[in-house]
């Protein structure tokens, strides 16, 4: 609810001929990941909290949800029970979920930060209307060549990692697994295992 597109908006659950919402206590993008698979979407790329969609009305059913992400159903995730919480409305949760229409996009426009010149820094990603960041997890000289060119370099001389700072807002990339030929770094990711914002998997940095 409250989104700007059908692919985003506050998490609302229908119970006992009810609809109230869910506590953002331990919500991740896991938890939001089984919210966008029910929704019919392939998987969230944002796990929102402290009603980022604005506050629900009725009871707040769902609390300290704590999914895998495999999950069919939130009620199959562990949680505190059925309308057990102590949470106000102003910790309702939300979702972005992946859908080609509001969020996909073919091309990515990228960015250096943090470098002591402009052609070096930490790279930085925008998607789906927010700047965030590209875990180090399989980077290489490739992927590095590819944000070179996009940035109109003619080529890489390193990839580093932890070098440059840590960036803010979400790891919208892990795993990007360029050849390093690719005219922009989403044709990369299209054949990557992982999904956009799954910053779950990435333990580097």
């Amino acid at each position: 609810a409250d989104g700007s597109h059908p692919a985003e908006g506050r998490v609302e659950v229908y119970y006992n001929n009810t609809w109230g919402t869910v506590c953002d206590e331990g919500w991740d993008i896991r938890d939001a990941n089984v919210v966008c698979r029910m929704l019919g979407y392939s998987y969230a790329v944002r796990a929102r909290s402290s009603a980022y969609f604005g506050e629900g009305i009725g009871p707040v059913w769902l609390d300290n949800v704590t999914c895998d992400g495999s999950e069919r159903n939130l009620t199959h995730c562990s949680l505190r029970g059925l309308g057990v919480s102590n949470c106000r409305h102003d910790r309702d949760v939300g979702v972005v979920c992946y859908d080609s229409l509001y969020n996909g996009q073919s091309n990515v426009t990228v960015r250096l930060a943090g470098g002591s010149q402009s052609s070096e820094g930490r790279v930085e990603v925008y998607f789906a209307g927010e700047w965030g960041t590209v875990c180090d997890l399989g980077w290489d000289i490739n992927d590095a060549k590819v944000i070179c060119n996009m940035l109109g370099h003619s080529s890489a001389l390193r990839a580093s990692s932890d070098v440059f700072g840590e960036g803010r807002g979400p790891i919208w990339l892990t795993y990007v697994g360029c050849s390093g030929t690719e005219s922009n770094i989403a044709s990369c990711y299209r054949s990557s295992r992982y999904g956009w914002g799954q910053s779950q998997y990435c333990t580097g940095g």
